[in-house]
């Protein structure tokens, strides 16, 4: 989907954020070890297409196999490159986004299959790793200095790169961290019919002990193939924190 076509947009000039999910009945994220995985899978990323969305982001664990492991350069004294966005393709039919604040993901390829690959980062990342990564063709925003601010970069992701909609397909952490940020506007949840119950492991949301407590509105709730539930929210309070914080 091209991020010129006319989209709808979220709120103060950043993309409209839908976090898109495949979690069991208790909020667990961690489908390998669930009955019918298989199908979870090709389920959601049928709905994933049909979200029709300019790109989706997720954090840097989640993206390292798809980046893959390429060799950094050898070391060597090197120009201090600018800590200024680089973008080395804006008109991509859409994009791969990872948030990647140390800067550790080893990009193969500029892109995964036919979306264009970007990574945002913190100043503090070095020098080397920029060079790489543009030698790469690999487009990177700054966060921060020291830390990512959420808000910041999502308008940096529509005035740069034009994007309108944007899935959110993290782990729990990045997950509560854009809920916490209050810049998540919907949510689709693909329920699989499974209580998982295990203790530990990663859930929908893990924003800490003082996360926030979001109120929601039903938009649709759709039966599919597989027992599998498809549960549309739309996220109400999330204007208000954002005014909040601006």
């Amino acid at each position: 989907m091209s991020p010129k076509r006319a989209r709808p947009s979220g709120r103060s000039g950043r993309p409209y954020v839908i976090c898109h999910m495949g979690p069991s009945v208790d909020g667990r994220i961690v489908t390998d070890r669930w009955p019918g995985s298989a199908r979870l899978s090709a389920e959601y990323e049928r709905i994933h297409r049909a979200l029709a969305a300019d790109a989706w982001i997720i954090g840097r664990v989640s993206m390292e196999p798809y980046a893959g492991r390429a060799p950094l350069p050898p070391g060597g004294r090197r120009v201090r490159i600018p800590r200024t966005d680089f973008v080395a393709r804006a008109d991509a039919p859409s994009y791969a986004i990872a948030l990647d604040p140390s800067g550790k993901l080893r990009w193969e390829s500029s892109a995964i299959d036919e979306e264009h690959a970007v990574t945002v980062l913190t100043e503090r990342v070095p020098d080397r790793h920029l060079a790489f990564l543009r030698d790469r063709g690999v487009s990177y925003l700054f966060g921060g200095r020291d830390r990512i601010d959420l808000p910041a970069v999502l308008r940096k992701l529509r005035a740069r790169l034009g994007i309108r909609r944007l899935l959110l397909e993290g782990g729990g952490k990045i997950n509560g961290s854009f809920l916490a940020a209050g810049v998540i506007d919907e949510l689709s949840l693909v329920v699989a019919p499974v209580a998982d119950g295990s203790v530990g492991t990663p859930a929908l949301f893990d924003a800490g002990a003082s996360g926030p407590r979001s109120r929601l509105r039903l938009l649709s709730a759709e039966r599919r193939p597989g027992d599998l539930l498809w549960v549309r929210y739309r996220v109400v309070n999330a204007a208000a924190r954002a005014r909040r914080r601006s």
